[in-house]
């Protein structure tokens, strides 16, 4: 991978993972769902100009249904049980959940869409999950509904995630990216606002908390799209997918440094757990030992 991909990859990672940052300063003030509305909002004013530049808006219109199914699978319920979690959880253990997805898809993918699952996939599905159970019984003096009701919906999420990913698969293979990101903000946004106004808080956010979900809108959800995107073109859809382990680190690392949470060896244990899992599952490991091979074998003894 050339250098300035593998700068927009580090990029995206650090926008994603401060994601769960800005959720976790946002959610207390806005509420998860009033947070989420003004998210995707944001994000829909960041992303349209740029679906209209490329001529892509034809192609929103043409699939909207299925676009808009997507986003209420991919966007607006995910993200609003996200949001919830952070109210509960520290911002670098939802993002370590976060990483889960790839697993749920290989799931779906087998059982809805008939794709195969190897050996290793399901040792990696198996380990992956076990990683999650060294996180939720690392909170052992918490192991109640105060953990364990966050920590679903954190899987809820990533199940849906997942879900979203054969979805769009199934339904909307040839569309192009950009639409279907566009797109799914704004519906999202559509059926969120009204929710949004129902349970907004009785009391104003801060103007910290304002500039907080801007960020959150127009960096890591906006810019960040049009980076991945950038990035599926150029390395290719395999290379950008790597984001899924990176995101953790940089979740983790947000955490520690502007909210003062701890890093437990439990935590980084599930992490490393939970990444090895997914990349079995994934077939990103067994992918890259392949490559390696040639260049060991014709290695100069």
């Amino acid at each position: 991978m050339r250098p300035l991909y593998l700068l927009e990859l580090l990029i995206l990672s650090a926008l994603w993972g401060a994601s769960f940052l800005f959720m976790r300063e946002g959610a207390p003030q806005f509420g998860p769902i009033g947070l989420i509305a003004i998210r995707t909002a944001v994000a829909t004013l960041v992303l349209l100009p740029f679906m209209m530049m490329s001529g892509q808006f034809r192609d929103c219109l043409r699939h909207w249904k299925a676009i808009f199914i997507v986003g209420l699978v991919n966007t607006a319920i995910p993200f609003c049980l996200f949001a919830y979690a952070t109210l509960f959880l520290g911002a670098g253990y939802t993002s370590i959940i976060n990483a889960c997805a790839p697993m749920f898809a290989a799931i779906i993918a087998f059982t809805w869409l008939g794709e195969r699952l190897s050996a290793s996939a399901i040792f990696g599905l198996l380990l992956g999950f076990s990683g999650v159970i060294v996180l939720v019984l690392g909170r052992g003096y918490q192991t109640d509904s105060i953990v364990i009701l966050p920590v679903v919906a954190g899987l809820g999420a990533t199940f849906l995630y997942g879900l979203a990913v054969c979805l769009t698969k199934r339904y909307l293979t040839g569309v192009r990216s950009l639409a279907i990101a566009t797109g799914s903000q704004f519906f999202s946004a559509i059926c969120l606002l009204p929710l949004a106004f129902y349970y907004w808080p009785a009391s104003m956010p801060t103007a910290t908390a304002w500039w907080q979900v801007a960020v959150l809108g127009i960096a890591c959800t906006g810019i960040a799209y049009i980076l991945y995107f950038r990035l599926i073109a150029n390395v290719g859809i395999r290379n950008a997918v790597s984001v899924a382990y990176l995101v953790p680190v940089f979740g983790l690392l947000w955490g520690a440094v502007f909210l003062a949470e701890q890093i437990t060896l439990t935590m980084l244990v599930g992490a490393v757990t939970i990444m090895l899992g997914v990349s079995l599952t994934s077939g990103l490991l067994q992918a890259r030992i392949r490559r390696l091979k040639p260049t060991v074998a014709n290695r100069p003894v």
